[in-house]
């Protein structure tokens, strides 16, 4: 190999290596955006889950007033 066809083989690698720097960079950032994302979702998951069963008791709770006033109705 010579003089010439090593250096333009360093270049040639090194621009490969900054290329593949910087893909890795920006799948940390993406990794780490997508961490922030998962975390949010999941609070606002656990936040839906618990308004949802106060929902569902609030319902259960109409649905037994309803039935104790349909109870009492005369036949």
């Amino acid at each position: 190999m010579t003089t010439l066809n090593f250096s333009n083989y360093i270049a040639a690698m090194d621009q490969a290596l900054s290329a593949l720097e910087d893909r890795v960079r920006q799948v940390a950032e993406l990794c780490q955006q997508l961490r922030a994302e998962n975390s949010e979702l999941r609070q606002r998951m656990a936040r839906l889950t618990s308004e949802n069963k106060a929902l569902a008791d609030r319902i259960n709770g109409a649905k037994n007033r309803l039935q104790g006033l349909l109870d009492q109705l005369p036949e």
